[in-house]
């Protein structure tokens, strides 16, 4: 039985370690974003009211119920890359760059704070993006245009809302 300790072997799937580092910067600010939307948009749903309660209800149970599930995959993605994920509110805030909610908004203010956190949510996804295409990280890369795509989306229905 031998008394040297395992290590644990370096990473290497083909991603420089300090790109590996840009990318999991960013996926942390994603995570951060996604964290404060799904918290938004949970406290919405159990504080919306007004003529719209019901429809608003439910869609925003299905949005925090969608955001709930990409938290775990874009976490699982910052693991996969070497890397703590960041887990706390103390670090949520720091790095979000999406501002929470004060007291509660009438309906429709709900709605416009949703389209510009999901807008926000996006732009960081975009922004990360880029640093995952040029290391050449193809499943960042295909997770970053997932969550473009539901944020963009979830944004154009909720303006939906607000035209007359």
């Amino acid at each position: 039985m031998s008394n040297k300790k395992s290590k644990t072997p370096e990473i290497d799937i083909g991603i420089k370690n300090s790109d590996r580092e840009k990318i999991v910067k960013g996926l942390s600010t994603l995570l951060a974003d996604s964290y404060t939307l799904y918290l938004m948009t949970h406290n919405f749903h159990w504080n919306v009211k007004g003529p719209q309660f019901n429809s608003l209800h439910l869609m925003f149970m299905a949005q925090y119920t969608e955001q709930w599930n990409a938290l775990d995959l874009i976490a699982e993605r910052i693991r996969a890359l070497g890397f703590p994920a960041p887990g706390t509110y103390k670090e949520f805030v720091k790095l979000a760059s999406i501002q929470e909610v004060e007291g509660v908004p009438l309906a429709n203010d709900m709605i416009r704070h949703l389209v510009a956190a999901q807008e926000a949510t996006a732009r960081t996804a975009r922004k990360v993006f880029a640093v995952a295409d040029a290391a050449n990280d193809q499943p960042s890369a295909d997770l970053l245009t997932q969550r473009m795509e539901v944020h963009e989306k979830t944004a154009w229905m909720l303006r939906s809302l607000l035209e007359e």
